[in-house]
């Protein structure tokens, strides 16, 4: 069996394709995947360290740009969509599915130009953009939760969102361990969050005149903002981790008791598998708003609160961190209403539908059409 999968240029999108990719790898022998990307060093790093092959095309976003840059993509996507049908028919795949970004919108629409099945996956409470446009005619659409959405309903299943084996492992050994000191995790995405990263220097101070809470944090920076981050927290007498990226998330995950993070839908998705509380503050130019919508299903579901970047300050981001440490009650309460609604079995429900869909029984495939 061959699987392309297309997608990327951020930990939101990228993860939740390794996930199936290698979701895929464990249940059918001998089965090759290729990803379809961007060419951003996140993709190309992170994919480096498995045995995918792959590819890129020429493509920009259309959403959120100006109307210079709306038209010159425009202008390109004939020739993206010609670069990707001349890959796809090279590697000869049985599948092609989306996992969301600009880049899916050409792949797929070469592979239904050659009449190869389709699938796309929708982390977000709100439609992108891309997935708004090609949902009219692939086979079948996934949702991480549940939402109003402009897909067609009978091809339409809530899933969840596919999370990487370590971390379902991690998720499978986290128990509950009474230390003395307590793990305050801060994430601000693959990319980096400025706006929380200095919030966190200002409310540390606080934190440490406050309270008496013995606190230990790990903190990913984004590549601008590391040296700036050690360098302050080292200032304060602060013990802390920092780095620009952390790659083992799943050990990170373990020792956490509060995250602090934005709410894109990975996070999100890995925080509840992982039954961890946290408190979110919302990217606020994100499309359509939607990291905040993402955040009000948890917090709606009582395993997070929430705060828009908008209204918080050093202070309340220190005073909400503070309430939370010191109750160990209402984390605990948290932290079991996330992990109700965490679903550790995504990928298993996702690759079920697809593998129906292409016909495979026993590991086999059945004969493919099209590729003309």
């Amino acid at each position: 069996m061959r699987v392309i999968i297309t997608g990327g240029g951020t930990g939101g999108h990228l993860f939740p394709g390794i996930a199936l990719a290698t979701g895929l790898q464990q249940r059918v022998a001998d089965c090759e995947v290729m990803f379809i990307g961007t060419r951003r060093h996140l993709d190309m790093e992170t994919l480096a360290e498995f045995d995918f092959q792959r590819e890129s095309i020429s493509c920009m976003g259309l959403k959120g740009m100006g109307l210079t840059h709306r038209f010159k993509s425009l202008a390109g996507l004939p020739g993206a969509v010609f670069e990707a049908r001349r890959i796809i028919r090279k590697f000869g795949p049985d599948l092609v599915f989306g996992v969301g970004g600009y880049v899916t919108g050409p792949v797929l629409l070469a592979a239904k130009l050659l009449s190869i099945p389709t699938c796309i996956h929708e982390q977000n409470s709100v439609a992108g953009l891309a997935n708004r446009m090609i949902s009219r005619f692939v086979d079948k659409v996934f949702l991480s939760i549940p939402g109003d959405y402009p897909f067609p309903a009978h091809k339409t299943v809530v899933a969840g969102n596919p999370v990487r084996d370590e971390i379902l492992a991690a998720a499978r050994e986290k128990q509950e361990i009474k230390r003395d000191e307590l793990t305050l995790l801060v994430l601000g995405g693959s990319l980096g969050a400025h706006r929380i990263n200095m919030l966190m220097l200002e409310a540390i101070a606080i934190i440490q005149e406050e309270s008496e809470l013995a606190v230990h944090l790990v903190h990913q920076t984004g590549i601008a903002d590391e040296d700036r981050v050690r360098g302050g927290y080292a200032a304060a007498g602060m013990e802390a981790e920092v780095a620009p990226f952390f790659k083992d998330m799943a050990s990170l995950y373990k020792r956490a008791d509060l995250v602090v993070a934005r709410a894109g839908a990975t996070t999100l998705a890995e925080l509840s598998v992982m039954g961890l509380p946290a408190l979110l503050i919302p990217y606020p130019y994100a499309a359509d708003d939607h990291q905040e919508k993402n955040g009000s299903y948890y917090v709606d579901g009582g395993g997070a609160c929430m705060y828009r970047e908008s209204e918080l300050d050093e202070k309340l981001l220190a005073s909400a961190i503070i309430e939370l440490l010191q109750s160990p009650d209402e984390l605990h309460s948290m932290a079991a209403q996330m992990k109700k609604m965490g679903k550790p079995d995504a990928t298993r429900r996702i690759l079920d539908d697809c593998l129906k869909l292409v016909g495979v029984t026993g590991g086999q495939c059945a004969p493919k059409t099209g590729m003309s």
